[in-house]
């Protein structure tokens, strides 16, 4: 939609709110709300005659129960704002019409969808009214009052609206209660000193009913319209819906599925379960994050900042309803323009993701059975044997005695301690898994984890304000309640008495939604409104309770209801806090559940997944996603967790798993091993070329996250972050790129030898051979045996790569080669961020080099903006020219002539400079 435009028989009050924010004008209240925007709904009279009465409900397709008010008929089917959410309940005309809604059956909806809702809102539902708009330093504050109650206990009839206008591209709105605190997300977030001086959007509320009306300035589009049905603000029901601007929406997590969401009435469901992933379900993580495309390729996002459990419902008119159970209504709008603005200026917010030690960018092999550490180690000689890459040897709940953390099984993994002594010699590291619940049954005396926090009042407790106890791996346990900053001491301590014995690298924090195997805990839950609450959402299981404690349960900072999506958040900040203390070293985390900020802490996998040829595909919108939502270091398990993978699949897995940016193969217990060394001689050379074409690649891939952790790029990208004025490749999620240069196009299918993939438009250079591409933006056929891995570079890109070797420790020592991909003009351009790889806050400190390459008018330019010590450890090697037009006569290196070779697929290739990069240089072709 282009501009907004109120088209019902009484036009309402909009008081128009730019950067002056005037005051709004006085109203009375129409016949019918102005809810219905743009090009939707043309009201020509209020009283219809029975002939249209009966064409209308010919269209509406029903013809049960009396003939519904005109005013109900009037509401297209796309439009219908569900009134009856309820999942549990079938919605009878009389249930609906006592919360003053309208009643019209539908054809019931195709198996598992929800479909047209039979109770929707009439558009003269009873809403809020503006009654007071004010200015302030950074905006302004309004107070909307409800008249007549809504459906839920405990309405709050007045409500404080507070707009700031952030930054030229941001806008903050917070609804909350006028008279009394509730609870927040106790999130950082920026604090603005002066209001926007040129926003780039404007803002118009509509008086009665209350409403918001978000326009972008330059197009005139509408991107919120939140009149399309009626605010609803109860102390645990909270709901405001909006029209969209156009049916492409990505984010939402986290949830399986196409990388765009369906608006074909689908509910997505945010509250942290384990589950392995399936469709429809609500998995470990929640993020109230979306990313909208609009016509003409701008874009924007809208963060809901609430923790509580939530529904979002999405619908074609396009339309969508945020609906949540608590907290506040704490809105941030980021205006983008492009998708790749939008996303750093969502972690401006949130916070720019860490920056990975360079280790955790190689390979990651594990696996839940192994039945020893002497096991384990046989895993980590036969990959040296095979001299396939390895960075990193895990271990699942194996290692411990008895699943409980914090102890190693003296008899099966005695050697461990040795087996992490020789990964270390060999420039290796190891990673172990810690769960947060803490075995309760163990005499007292002998389990110093669960006696010392017993003794602290460390752990979530009943209403009784006895320890909760459920089960999990060890039997019963506690859980640490990581709200408690006494919690991350004792966390500490534990890891470091850990450590003493096993000196780990880096953590795998598992099980933290939290995972309860019962219901709540050992004596269920109390009655009351937390474990039972007026309006219960969409969850896996029916209940807030289902496979996690109770919703009652009391934690240092607030009930569990509150922060149970940040219990995940809140354990990684403590696991990444104790590693910077223990080991003085970047952190590595792996967290299974996830909140907005937690790029900060840790990174993610993508769960419990299975060995089928559809979850490989599903795995790309997974890491997507997670780039949508701040946390880049994102992958899911290679080949996959659970069932028995084959082959072809674990081949092709590792090809595109090899590009996922967190890369790690695991495997469930009693299943066949499935590392690289398991398959054939030709499956597991495969797996060790596309793995030493990652290594080669470190140098860009590490390039990438450091500009994720300086203002939040994303690592694993969408097509259409690169191309958002092509339509077609907004709905691509079978392939990707990294950064803006490498796109990855794996087989995601059995028994081919040619995979199709999207080229967008211009000259695209295969990455092995560095013939050229030249597209127009169409569906390309690509050879794609067995073997090999279709990866292909932008044009005006320059890529630094570096000779691979079996560990990222090896490889760093490794020449580098530059590999340069002409634009159809002769141009390039391309950097380098190098440091030591572990160490803290580089950059902050100044102990990196960063380097730009540019090339034109057939002169390659290094030049060196920042330098340090470490760069003059390594070599620049090779220099790869690709859409080199003509041979060239002759090379100038600094001026000096330079032996080259040149091939009939127009690349040039100049070897054995030797230069240091922390010189720089000119290398001309003539």
């Amino acid at each position: 939609m282009k501009s907004y435009q109120k088209l019902t028989t009484t036009q309402p009050a909009a008081c128009r709110v730019e950067e002056e924010g005037a005051a709004p004008l006085p109203t009375g209240r129409g016949k019918l709300a102005r809810w219905w925007v743009g090009s939707g709904l043309l009201v020509v009279a209020v009283l219809l005659s029975t002939t249209t009465v009966w064409v209308l409900r010919q269209v509406s397709g029903s013809w049960l129960g009396p003939t519904p008010p005109p005013k109900c008929l009037l509401v297209p089917e796309s439009r219908r704002f569900d009134c009856y959410p309820e999942q549990q309940v079938v919605v009878t005309q009389e249930l609906c019409e006592n919360r003053g809604c309208c009643f019209i059956q539908t054809p019931p909806p195709a198996e598992g969808k929800r479909g047209v809702p039979w109770c929707f809102y009439p558009p003269d539902f009873p809403s809020y009214t503006l009654e007071s708009l004010n200015q302030t330093a950074l905006g302004m504050a309004g107070l909307l009052v409800r008249r007549e109650k809504a459906y839920y206990p405990r309405d709050i009839e007045r409500l404080r609206l507070d707009v700031e206008f952030e930054t030229d591209t941001r806008l903050h709105i917070k609804i909350t209660d006028a008279a009394n605190p509730r609870y927040e997300v106790p999130l950082d977030v920026p604090r603005v000193m002066k209001r926007a001086e040129n926003p780039i959007y404007s803002l118009n509320f509509s008086r009665d009913p209350f409403g918001v009306l978000l326009q972008r300035k330059a197009t005139g589009t509408v991107l919120l319209n939140t009149t399309v049905a009626p605010l609803i603000f109860a102390d645990q029901f909270l709901q405001i819906s909006t029209s969209l601007p156009s049916k492409f929406l990505y984010g939402l997590g986290e949830h399986r599925g196409s990388f765009l969401h369906s608006l074909d009435w689908n509910t997505l469901t945010l509250w942290a379960r384990d589950v392995s992933p399936t469709e429809s379900f609500n998995l470990y993580g929640a993020h109230p994050f979306y990313l909208l495309m609009e016509e003409g390729g701008d874009a924007h996002g809208v963060f809901l900042l609430n923790s509580n459990a939530m529904e979002v419902a999405l619908q074609p008119a396009p339309g969508l309803t945020w609906r949540t159970i608590g907290g506040v209504l704490d809105f941030y709008i980021f205006l983008g323009p492009d998708p790749n603005m939008v996303i750093q200026q969502y972690q401006q917010v949130i916070g720019f993701p860490a920056m990975p030690p360079l280790w955790a960018l190689g390979f990651h092999l594990c696996r839940w059975g192994y039945r020893s550490s002497n096991e384990t180690w046989q895993t980590v000689r036969a990959m040296r044997n095979y001299q396939i890459p390895q960075d990193a040897q895990w271990n699942d709940i194996d290692y411990m005695d008895g699943y409980r953390d914090f102890t190693l099984d003296s008899q099966k993994f005695a050697s461990l301690p040795s087996l992490v002594q020789d990964l270390h010699k060999h420039g290796q590291h190891y990673v172990m898994i810690l769960d947060p619940g803490i075995s309760s049954t163990s005499p007292h005396g002998s389990y110093w984890p669960f006696d010392e926090g017993l003794r602290r009042g460390l752990f979530l407790n009943t209403t009784q304000g006895q320890p909760l106890i459920g089960q999990v791996w060890p039997g019963f346990t506690a859980f640490a309640d990581f709200s408690n900053p006494d919690t991350h001491q004792w966390w500490l301590e534990n890891l470091q008495h850990f450590y003493a014995h096993v000196p780990f690298d880096g953590l795998w924090i598992d099980m933290n939604e939290p995972s309860n195997f019962m219901d709540g805990s050992e004596d269920g839950c109390p009655p009351g409104d937390f474990d039972s609450p007026p309006y219960n959402p969409a969850v896996l299981g029916d209940s807030l309770s289902a496979k996690t404690v109770c919703a009652s349960a009391k934690q240092k900072a607030s009930v569990h209801y509150n922060l149970h999506n940040l219990y995940g958040l809140m354990e990684a900040k403590a696991t990444a806090s104790a590693l910077v203390q223990i080991r003085a070293k970047r952190p590595f985390v792996i967290s299974r559940s996830t909140f907005p900020s937690q790029g900060r802490y840790s990174g993610h996998w993508l769960g419990d997944n299975r060995s089928q040829w559809k979850d490989m595909y599903y795995s790309i919108p997974g890491l997507l996603s997670f780039s949508l939502f701040g946390i880049p270091l994102v992958g899911a398990d290679i080949c996959g967790f659970s069932g028995s993978t084959s082959e072809e699949l674990c081949t092709r897995w590792m090809q595109l798993g090899a590009f996922y940016p967190f890369a790690r193969n695991h495997n469930t217990q009693n299943e066949k091993a499935q590392d690289p060394t398991a398959f054939s001689p030709a499956a597991r050379t495969a797996m060790k070329d596309v793995l030493l074409t990652r290594y080669s690649l470190l140098p860009f891939l590490y390039t990438l996250f450091h500009h994720a952790h300086l203002q939040g790029d994303t690592v694993a990208r969408p097509l259409f972050f690169e191309f958002p004025w092509d339509v077609a490749t907004w709905e691509l999620d079978r392939q990707f790129l990294w950064g803006r240069s490498l796109l990855v196009t794996p087989v995601l299918e059995p028994g081919v030898d040619s995979v199709t993939g999207y080229v967008p438009q211009g000259m695209w250079y295969d990455f092995y051979t560095g013939s050229s591409v030249n597209s127009s933006g169409e569906m390309l056929k690509m050879s794609a045996p067995l073997e090999h891995l279709n990866l292909h570079i932008r044009e005006g890109s320059v890529l630094p790569t570096q000779k691979p070797g079996t560990t990222t420790e090896v490889t760093r020592g490794n020449p580098l080669r530059l590999i340069v991909a002409l634009s159809s003009h002769a141009t390039a351009w391309g950097d380098l961020f190098w440091d030591d790889g572990e160490s803290l806050d580089t950059f902050e400190q100044g102990n990196y080099s960063y380097v730009v390459f540019n090339v034109t008018q057939n002169i390659f330019t290094s030049t060196v903006l920042h330098a340090s010590t470490e760069a003059t450890k390594v070599t620049i090697g090779t220099l790869s020219i690709f859409g080199v037009q003509k041979p060239p006569s002759k090379v100038l290196l600094n001026g000096q002539e330079k032996p080259f070779s040149y091939l009939d697929n127009q690349v040039l290739t100049v070897s054995d400079l030797g230069i240091s990069l922390s010189q720089g240089f000119s290398l001309q072709w003539l």
